[in-house]
């Protein structure tokens, strides 16, 4: 259903609150006409009629001011009780709609006032037969109920207002929550992706490399080299892409599967296929019971070292060692020698710096730098529980 306007609204909020002060008036002028009939069926008090008849309509009309100013009404409906008996019903009210809204220490004066304003009236203008010993105890105890009835109401509403409160803080704090996770998962993935992205041009670098520096080779080498780069622009504008639709898209993006541990010797094959030879030493037992956040970790270790080899050390020989086993945590070393020349790409140094976070997250260290010989050490500890 649509939603109506602000002003509609409004009108339909005001014309609902006249019909609902009319009924109000209604009600308590005819609960006045009874009363004046009660005190005058027998004509004992016809004197009073018009007097009366007076109170009840000032009174009935005074309900209307009790929804803006409470306290002034239900003070002139109290002294209006006191002078007849047609104002009881409209006093009444007042001194309820008071201890409904306000404080305790306001409802009590309140109906206090309430209370010897009918006494006066009991003194004065008896009922019948009624002791005025009872009529003040049933005074007194009228007026308590009244009293004790809408301070009761009144912490009831309160209450249902703390926990709609509660629950909208706590639906804004749901929503808020959602909106940070779906941020981290996005900024993870787009992470995850960055990486392989910066692997897969580094190669791209490789084997552009060795067209350039190598102009000699046979017809078929340069044609293998070059469908190397057009597959890998390709595969690399797909991982743009889907690094763009991550941060671009409200939904989590499911992407592609995470690489594992066991992804490690297609990485390998993969650098030596571009030309990078690595003497790589496998001294993992059991590498089923490796957690996969741990293996994934492993493997981005093992694939910065790699790419940040072909940048800066281009054509020189990589040792990687993984050696590791239950209980005893699982470590990642890989060196290279000092490069020959220049840098075949520029880095920025943010993916050692990401890398690092992100082994500290999975409860490890990371520790690189130069060698003595001018070389570079990466190595990596990470948990492996037994």
């Amino acid at each position: 259903m649509q939603e109506l306007p602000t002003r509609n609204r409004s009108a339909l909020l005001c014309a609902g609150q006249r019909w609902a002060n009319v009924a109000a008036v209604l009600a308590i002028g005819g609960f006045s006409a009874a009363t004046i009939v009660g005190r005058h069926a027998n004509g004992a008090e016809r004197s009073w009629l018009v007097l009366d008849i007076v109170v009840g309509i000032v009174a009935s009309g005074l309900i209307l001011t009790l929804a803006r100013r409470p306290v002034p009404g239900a003070l002139a409906l109290a002294v209006l009780a006191a002078v007849s008996p047609a104002a009881t019903p409209a006093s009444t009210s007042g001194t309820l709609t008071v201890a409904q809204r306000l404080p305790l220490r306001t409802a009590v004066l309140i109906a206090a006032a309430g209370t010897v304003g009918h006494l006066v009236q009991g003194l004065w203008r008896p009922i019948g037969n009624l002791p005025f010993l009872w009529f003040a105890v049933l005074d007194v105890a009228i007026h308590a109920a009244f009293l004790g009835w809408g301070q009761w109401t009144q912490a009831r509403q309160q209450v249902l207002d703390s926990l709609r409160e509660r629950a909208v803080r706590a639906e804004t704090e749901q929503g808020r929550r959602v909106a940070e996770a779906r941020s981290l998962e996005r900024t993870r993935m787009a992470r995850e992706m960055h990486d392989v992205l910066a692997h897969r041009l580094s190669l791209l670098a490789t084997y552009a490399g060795a067209l350039e520096y190598r102009p000699d080779s046979s017809p078929e080498k340069l044609a293998q080299a070059a469908g190397v780069i057009r597959v890998g622009v390709h595969q690399a504008l797909d991982e743009l892409r889907e690094v763009i639709n991550v941060l671009r898209d409200e939904d989590v993006y499911e992407g592609r599967p995470q690489p594992t541990f066991q992804d490690l010797e297609a990485l390998v094959a993969e650098s030596r296929q571009a030309g990078t030879t690595i003497a790589y030493d496998d001294r993992v037992d059991d590498s089923t019971t490796l957690p996969p956040a741990t293996g994934r970790t492993a493997y981005r270790v093992v694939q910065e070292g790699l790419t940040n080899a072909r940048k800066h050390a281009a054509g020189r020989p990589v040792r990687l060692t993984v050696a590791g086993q239950p209980g005893d945590g699982l470590r990642i070393e890989l060196t290279n020698p000092a490069a020959n020349g220049a840098s075949v790409t520029p880095g920025s140094g943010t993916g050692l710096v990401g890398l690092t976070e992100r082994v500290q997250l999975a409860g490890g260290s990371l520790d690189h730098g130069k060698r003595p010989d001018g070389g570079f050490r990466l190595e990596a500890s990470l948990p492996w529980p037994s």
